[in-house]
């Protein structure tokens, strides 16, 4: 497929708009969901895998090093994202939130955020949610500076980027 892959996200007030990513994965690699999908014990279903057979070799490199969101940066000078702040969601997903989860919608959505500097894909999607909660309780400059540092060293580590 293209280089430029265009995925639409719920930005802030629950608008959507056209998210832009390097692509990493085969084309049609939505299709193919299934093979990866898991349910933990909990019933709350997991999207990502270490070894997503959809990835690309120069995907996984992307990933690794977060260099697939680069264009996100046009996102950001077009007002529909922020450097820090909750993650855009896939409309699909959040047509599964409960009534409080779409508060994560009250700021603009970051190219960064509190739950990528703290767990990224290791740490569950459900609870993703809870930690946007938190950036949003606790937002201020400051904060927003610790999230782009951490940020640089969690690229660095690129511990669980996949």
């Amino acid at each position: 497929g293209p280089v430029l892959y265009r995925s639409t996200r719920v930005m802030q007030n629950g608008k959507t708009f056209h998210m832009l990513k390097f692509r990493t994965m085969v084309d049609q690699a939505h299709e193919r969901l299934a093979e990866v999908m898991t349910v933990d014990a909990n019933g709350n279903p997991h999207y990502k895998t270490p070894n997503d057979p959809r990835v690309t070799k120069v995907g996984r490199f992307l990933r690794r090093t977060s260099l697939d969101e680069l264009p996100q940066l046009i996102n950001i000078l077009k007002g529909e994202m922020s450097l820090v702040g909750p993650r855009p969601e896939l409309p699909e997903l959040v047509g599964h939130y409960q009534p409080w989860q779409h508060m994560r919608f009250a700021v603009p959505q970051g190219l960064t955020g509190w739950w990528q500097v703290n767990g990224r894909s290791d740490k569950p999607m459900h609870l993703h949610t809870d930690e946007d909660l938190y950036y949003i309780q606790h937002y201020s400059l400051w904060l927003d500076l610790q999230i782009l540092i951490k940020t640089v060293l969690v690229i660095l580590r690129g511990k669980g980027a996949y």
